[in-house]
């Protein structure tokens, strides 16, 4: 067979796999896919003749582009105000290029509230983690990946492990809960359906504003349903939906720059009690925010 050809099959063959891994290792579908092309061309540019294990070289070289994103993106986290935009896997429709039964296994094995935990590890003890945890790498073969001894890595997905056990997250159904709400909100203020936004919101709801969002929106403290209810009709246009400190809220983001946040507060039926507006930027600074897609 031609070795081309040959190539081609075994990484189509590999690439389920290779998608899983990025996704858990970046949480974003779209990095995921990039980080796979990406492989598939240092296949194509390489040498693998003496390759023994090619499906473990592909899953090595992934692992390494994920790294190298991650690392990115942490440095750029260093700059104020500037935030990632990762999501949790979309199920698409078949004809578009992509396989809905293989994003079908990825969203339901990869939840919201996993990815929120996975995001507060740093990059080393994500890839630790992932690769042992989730996938039963040897740490024999992430340590060379990482630049580490293996006792080193081991201790790396150990500690990422109990950070991920000792995180106090939101349950996968909450969240489920609170986003269904929020995105109710958010759609209905964009359309500037009136009754809709009524219908989401506690009769008590309150709209508290911090001193530079009133400034920014001419408005202080509003109370009562019809009156945070005619506050956002029409508006909310350029909000997308977050988690914020581990609870599902809303941000805008112009120019990879926050702006504001905005938090949700829900009773126990599913109504919005409270909608808080956060633009300071120290205090938006110090947000926990994994942005997710609408």
């Amino acid at each position: 067979m031609d070795e081309k050809k040959w190539q081609s099959e075994k990484f189509e063959a590999n690439r389920p796999h290779l998608r899983a891994v990025a996704y858990r290792m970046l949480g974003s579908r779209t990095e995921a896919e990039d980080a796979v092309q990406e492989t598939w061309l240092r296949l194509v540019r390489s040498d693998t003749t003496d390759v023994e294990n090619l499906s473990g070289w592909l899953t090595t070289v992934t692992a390494r582009i994920c790294l190298d994103l991650l690392r990115a993106r942490k440095s750029r986290r260093e700059e104020p105000l500037t935030i990632h935009v990762p999501e949790p896997m979309v199920v698409h429709e078949a004809g578009n290029g992509t396989d809905p039964e293989q994003d079908a296994l990825l969203a339901d094995s990869v939840g919201l509230a996993l990815l929120v935990v996975l995001e507060k590890l740093n990059p080393a003890e994500r890839l630790a983690f992932v690769l042992h945890d989730m996938f039963d790498v040897s740490f024999d073969d992430i340590a060379p990946i990482l630049g580490r001894t293996t006792v080193a890595t081991r201790q790396l997905a150990s500690r990422a492990r109990r950070r991920v056990q000792d995180t106090p997250s939101t349950t996968e159904a909450d969240l489920t809960r609170q986003r269904h709400v929020v995105d109710a909100f958010l759609t209905a203020s964009r359309v500037g359906d009136m009754q809709a936004l009524l219908a989401v919101l506690d009769p008590e709801a309150i709209f508290r504003p911090d001193a530079v969002a009133a400034h920014m929106g001419s408005v202080g403290e509003i109370r009562g349903r019809a009156a945070v209810a005619a506050t956002f009709n029409g508006r909310a246009q350029a909000a997308r939906p977050a988690v914020i400190d581990g609870a599902v809220g809303a941000v805008v983001v112009i120019g990879g720059q926050l702006r504001i946040a905005l938090g949700f507060t829900l009773n126990e039926d599913n109504l919005v009690t409270a909608v808080d507006a956060m633009a300071d930027p120290e205090r938006l600074r110090k947000l926990d925010i994994l942005m997710i897609e609408p």
